[in-house]
């Protein structure tokens, strides 16, 4: 085992009065330790961050990437007194031999975020046996041996889709019950974005697959297979979501450290002042906003210009694309002509920037919204919530402050408390994190539900933890706003079920 830190198992530890003023410093409340457990494939601290609120110790933490370990033991396991910090692992495969012993601490709830890996399809192997060489056996082996009340996987929501029946069903179910554990056929499917911000909301469109289970012993587990998910994919609490504001999770730009590498470059906001230049003129010509599907300059010709034979020949999403673009240049023939002479720089924009999708509603101005740089171009949309944060560097670009959002905003929308620090570490492994991270609202949702759902079969110290903790489990993560606007909301008559 490397990098391994000092961990007292003692009752007593537990209940120090230090681990409350160190709770305080990882933006945590501070509550008495009623649980254990332990953080595998952590990343930064999702899972940590939500499982500290419900009242719970980490116990034991593995990752491989040293620079998101880095920033894990620095914002979660440093504030510790050395007496309460967590074994750091740097690889689970150590710790989860084939024969022998699995080196992992006991504990009462076991949370991964484990990587999608594909599992063999031979047909000869089932479960337990099928998982091996993958990183989901080296879950299994822990909760083979040690058992503990409750396990959450997170995972991306594919795993669970049509082309991964088998992996979901005959690998990853029939495994988790084989051990003992009780869990829904029916994946828990959850966005952040669907909890209002006094539940640990974020304005991320983040859609993973959770996978909540109670250990009840093999029979029970294999027998009990009639479970419904943990939660159902929509709005809670009647919040809307496009009542969500991306102001609530941005820094004052005063404020940001070396703001000027976020900011534009100057071919990128003369991209952008030029697709704002046709905005602009469809409003004052014609009234109304530009079309919802990909607009490609490059295919504004005449329709008459078509061949039908060619277009027969393309895939039918393509040869709509022409057809729509061709007619949206017969309709507005004099604007664009206008418009590109007016913009001769155009005829040289790099072929991905000669592309824009509008999905901004209303919006006056593509200043007004926020913006994605994308290999098929510009993508517009309204200032509410955000596309899910990736692993690669396709960073949000607030219109409104003509930059991009920093890593440190980008945790924020992960749910992230605003304390939480990269230290001086390189924007883009921060990025990458940030991206490959847990939401703190999203996974708190569900684990809340899974223990109220199984109360009757989990430790009483575990469900009175959790339930009896406050509802938002991401602190100061969202501004001041986004509460006061939550409570306006409601105080006006509740929240509109979005559509």
């Amino acid at each position: 085992m490397n990098d391994l830190l000092p961990l007292d198992f003692s009752a007593a530890a537990r209940q120090l009065d230090i681990a409350e003023s160190s709770a305080r410093l990882c933006g945590m409340s501070p509550r008495s330790v009623s649980f254990e457990y332990v953080d595998l494939f952590a990343g930064i601290g999702g899972f940590h961050a939500m499982l500290d609120h419900a009242g719970g110790r980490c116990v034991y933490v593995s990752e491989i990437d040293r620079e998101a370990r880095e920033t894990y033991v620095r914002n979660w396991v440093e504030p510790l007194p050395k007496a309460l910090r967590p074994i750091i692992n740097t690889d689970i495969t150590l710790a989860t031999p084939a024969e022998g012993a699995v080196d992992v601490p006991a504990h009462d709830v076991l949370a991964a975020g484990f990587p999608c890996q594909p599992f063999s399809k031979s047909g000869f192997q089932r479960g337990m046996d099928e998982a091996r060489g993958t990183l989901f056996w080296n879950i299994a082996r822990v909760l083979e041996e040690l058992r503990p009340a409750v396990v959450l996987l997170e995972n991306v929501r594919n795993i669970a889709g049509p082309r991964h029946r088998y992996e979901w069903n005959e690998v990853i179910i029939k495994t988790l019950r084989q051990l003992g554990y009780r869990v829904s056929s029916t994946p828990s499917v959850f966005s952040p974005h669907f909890l209002p911000p006094s539940m640990g909301g974020t304005p991320q469109v983040r859609d993973r697959i959770f996978i909540p289970g109670t250990y009840v012993g093999p029979e029970r587990a294999q027998a009990e297979t009639d479970v419904p998910p943990a939660v159902v994919r929509g709005p809670v609490d009647g919040w809307n979501v496009h009542d969500w504001d991306v102001d609530w999770v941005l820094d004052d730009d005063a404020d940001i450290p070396g703001i000027e590498r976020y900011r534009l470059s100057t071919d990128e906001a003369e991209w952008i002042n030029v697709w704002d230049d046709l905005v602009q003129r469809m409003w004052s010509a014609r009234g109304y906003r530009l079309p919802g599907f990909p607009l490609w300059a490059n295919a504004w010709v005449p329709e008459r210009a078509l061949d039908p034979i060619e277009l027969d020949l393309l895939p039918r999403w393509k040869a709509d694309f022409l057809v729509k673009n061709a007619r949206f240049f017969d309709d507005h023939r004099d604007v664009i002509k206008a418009w590109r002479k007016a913009n001769p720089s155009f005829a040289n924009f790099p072929a991905s920037r000669r592309k824009l999708e509008w999905q901004a509603q209303d919006m006056a101005s593509l200043w007004d919204t926020v913006m994605h740089f994308r290999p098929s171009g510009i993508r517009a949309k309204a200032p509410t919530y955000l596309p899910a944060l990736v692993a690669i560097t396709q960073t949000s670009i607030v219109g409104s402050r003509r930059r991009r959002l920093t890593p440190h905003e980008a945790a924020r929308l992960q749910g992230l408390h605003r304390s939480f620090s990269f230290d001086g570490q390189r924007d883009q492994a921060s990025y990458r994190q940030v991206g490959n991270g847990v939401s703190v609202g999203a996974a708190w949702h569900v684990f809340r539900a899974h223990i109220e759902q199984n109360s009757n079969d989990l430790p009483e110290r575990l469900v009175r933890s959790v339930l009896d903790a406050p509802a938002n489990p991401t602190g100061d993560a969202l501004a001041p706003e986004a509460h006061l606007a939550d409570r306006q909301i409601r105080a006006q008559g509740g929240h509109t079920l979005a559509g």
